[in-house]
This record gives structure tokens, C-alpha cells and sequence, in this order.
């Protein structure tokens, strides 16, 4: 709202300093200081609500240590975690443009989801709360309206690449070469030198008109990587300061890719897929990042509050929608190494113990207790200590993931 009303002043009353609004990185710092402030001033009022409104953690015996007494904790923090974002969203960015509305889409989308599964576990005394069929549901839902809007709106181009580079006349104006956008299904490989893949390019086999049919390949693939890391944010909410930690670290790097993809000169410079009005997701990305980093503020050891599925499912949502847009799904596994490993250790013990129950009779475990920080906690480690020790591990993959960006 602010960036249409200073681009009014600018325009028609030439006020000075109105014309600072149209640079995407003081958006984005703005947007970073009030997500900050929101999240961590009026945090605790929503805390307090909470609290009021007997919105209390029910804690399962798992016979891990200090469980018991985060027993009436207040969860749904995720609510902190939305509206921290989502206003500073609405003040500074352009909200005509097609990834700030799947962003924010996505946002309530699985916020709602979120909250709905949270209510149920508290409010209606159900542990299991919403049943997993219909959280799937959503999250297939989900997956089909950014798929779509991706692959068939004309607003989500690429530039088409052109074989002369972006030069600068001798008043260091730029010279672009001609080139047009397209739409695509375009994405990148890293470390590879040729590094884009056309998903279109899989039914090559099958049909001569293989680019017509090319949503029948992207669509599930959407709708799986959604899935798959919102259900992977979830898993590793089970400790206090983790999910919210190793996912603002992972935001951090999806902002710099954003910001890149989004730049003619850098994508230019940096020999990577230019993607036209990309750019305005770094200021999504900044109000994102403040959102979690004042979450943390009470949310790490000890935690005053916990995020539920209200910010778990949020999170994860809004991660797998980024990385989608930008063109950087398949680095997931490296921005996102923690919520891989914790899904990947419940596939594997639920998959060996069902394994070895039919063939021995009796079920074996590989870990300790899944998901893996709970391994880690049974096997005597301070929680505090096993969450330091993800963040450094999500630091050092994001690290890896951004070399990437020249390392071919």
C-alpha cells in the first residue's frame, strides 16, 4: 500500500525522498525492521492472549527429558509468525504482483490448515487433531493452484537467454541485448555447466507436442515438493527454537537467490536464469525472516510459546513456494537439509520397523525414536545443544547451495 502511495506522491508532487519506495532493498530493510518489531513487541501480547485463552501444549509421554514441564505451553504461536509477515507484505510490496499474491495465498492457505489442526488438538481435546487425509488434501489443493498459476499465467516468465553479454556504453549505461520472455517450465541443476533442465523435455519420448502437455509433469511435481517440505517443516517443529532457526537460515539464502534471478545485471553476471518481477519476493522474504527471527525471541530454550502446525505447515508452505518460483527446487535438499534428515528418519524407521515385524515377528528400530532430534535427545544431548548443532549444519549446506551459484 505504501509503495503505491509514494509512487503517487513521487509522480505527481515529485517529494523528495517518495522515489526511495521503488528500490526493492530499502523495501525489503523496512519490511525486515517492522516484521522484527511486530513479532517481537506485540508477541507477547498475543502470547499473553494465549495463555488467557487456556491454549496450552498437551504433551505426549515419550520419556524424554524436561517434557513434562512444557505441558500448557502455549502453542499456535504461528499466528505471531503470519501476522508479522503479512503486514509488512501488504505496507511495502507490490501487491499486483503474481509471486506476492501466491505468497500470500500460500501463507493463509496453510495457516488455516494449520490453525484448523491446532484447534482441534486443544479446543476439542483430540491429539490427533485434523485427520492427515484432509491436511493432505490442503496441501494438494495448494499444490494445484501455484502449479496452475505458474505454468499458465502470463505474468510467470523467464528472459530468454541471449549469446551476447549485458555491456555498458562510456556513460555506463547499460546495454542490454535483445531478448523476449518466454514461458517456460525451465529449471535449474546445480553444479552442472549446462545447469537447466525443461521438465517439458520428459514426455520428449512420449509426444511430438510434448510442450503442450508439459503440466501433466509440472503440476505433481509442485504439488509433491509443497507437500513433501510443509509435512518436512512439520516434523521438525519438535524442540524448542529448531523449526524457526533452520528455517530463517534457509530463507536468508532463498532471499539472496531471489534477489539475483530478480536483477538483469546480476542474473546477467552471474550466468543464471533471469526470471522478470522476481525481485519482489526478497521483500516478502525480508518480512518473512523478521517474523521468525522475533519468533525465536521467545521461542528459543525456554520456550515461552510454541508455533503448532499454525506456523510448522506455514513455514514449510512458504519455503517450497519460494524455491518453485525461483527456480531453485532442487537445491531444497540443501536449503532444507534438516526437514530432509527428520523426514527421512521417520520413512526409514516406520519403513524397517514394518519390515523386520513381518519377517521376525517382532518390529526393530534404527533410531532411538524418530524424528532424528529425538534420536539425539534419548541419547542424552541437551536439546539446546542439538539445535545449535542443526543450525550450523542448515548454515553450512545453504553455504554450499549458494556457492552454487558459480561452482559448475
Amino acid at each position: 500500500m505504501l509503495y503505491y502511495l509514494f509512487e503517487y506522491l513521487d509522480k505527481t508532487f515529485d517529494l523528495p525522498g517518495a522515489g526511495v519506495f521503488q528500490y526493492i532493498t530499502f523495501r525489503s530493510a523496512m519490511a525486515l525492521i517492522l516484521s522484527l518489531m511486530l513479532s517481537t513487541i506485540f508477541g507477547k501480547k498475543v502470547i499473553n492472549f494465549l495463555r488467557n485463552q487456556q491454549v496450552g501444549e498437551t504433551v505426549r509421554e515419550l520419556g524424554l527429558e524436561g517434557q513434562t514441564q512444557k505441558a500448557g505451553t502455549p502453542t499456535m504461536g504461528g499466528l505471531i509468525i503470519i501476522f508479522a509477515t503479512l503486514i509488512p507484505v501488504l505496507l511495502f510490496t507490490k501487491l499486483d504482483n503474481i509471486y506476492i499474491i501466491l505468497l500470500v495465498v500460500t501463507t493463509l492457505w496453510m495457516g488455516t490448515i494449520g490453525f484448523v489442526d491446532d484447534y482441534i488438538k486443544i479446543f476439542k481435546k483430540d491429539k490427533q487433531g485434523l485427520k492427515g487425509i484432509f491436511k493432505v488434501i490442503g496441501q494438494v489443493g495448494l499444490g494445484l493452484i501455484v502449479g496452475s498459476v505458474l505454468y499458465f499465467s502470463p505474468a510467470v516468465t523467464i528472459r530468454e537467454k541471449s549469446a551476447k553479454p549485458i555491456t555498458f556504453n562510456q556513460t555506463e549505461n547499460i546495454i542490454a541485448p535483445v531478448a523476449k520472455d518466454i514461458k517456460s517450465t525451465t529449471t535449474s541443476i546445480p553444479f552442472t555447466k549446462n545447469n537447466e533442465l525443461d521438465y517439458a523435455k520428459i514426455l520428449e519420448p512420449f509426444t511430438d507436442d510434448y510442450q503442450n502437455w508439459a503440466w501433466l509433469v509440472f503440476i505433481p511435481i509442485v504439488i509433491f515438493i509443497i507437500t513433501a517440505v510443509s509435512n518436512g517443516a512439520n516434523l521438525t517443529d519438535g524442540i524448542d527454537g529448531l523449526a524457526a532457526g533452520t528455517s530463517a537460515i534457509s530463507v536468508i539464502a532463498l532471499g539472496i537467490f531471489t534477489f539475483v534471478s530478480g536483477n538483469l545485471i546480476l542474473s546477467s553476471y552471474l550466468n543464471i536464469m533471469f526470471i522478470p518481477n522476481s525481485g519482489e519476493m526478497t521483500v516478502f522474504i525480508a518480512a518473512f525472516v523478521g517474523s521468525l527471527i522475533g519468533f525465536l525471541w521467545y521461542n528459543s530454550y525456554p520456550a515461552s510459546v510454541f508455533m503448532g502446525d499454525t506456523g510448522s505447515l506455514t513455514i514449510g508452505g512458504i519455503i517450497a513456494v519460494l524455491a518453485i518460483s525461483v527456480r531453485k527446487e532442487m537445491l531444497l535438499p540443501l536449503f532444507c537439509a534438516i526437514f530432509f534428515a527428520e523426514s527421512a528418519s521417520v520413512i526409514i524407521q516406520v519403513t524397517y520397523f514394518k519390515y523386520t515385524k513381518k519377517r521376525f515377528g517382532e518390529g526393530r528400530r534404527i533410531f532411538l525414536m524418530s524424528p532424528l532430534h529425538h534420536h539425539y535427545q534419548k541419547k542424552g544431548y541437551h536439546e539446546s545443544k542439538i539445535v545449535t548443532r542443526f543450525w550450523v549444519v542448515t548454515i553450512l549446506f545453504t553455504i554450499v547451495s549458494i556457492v552454487t551459484l558459480k561452482l559448475r
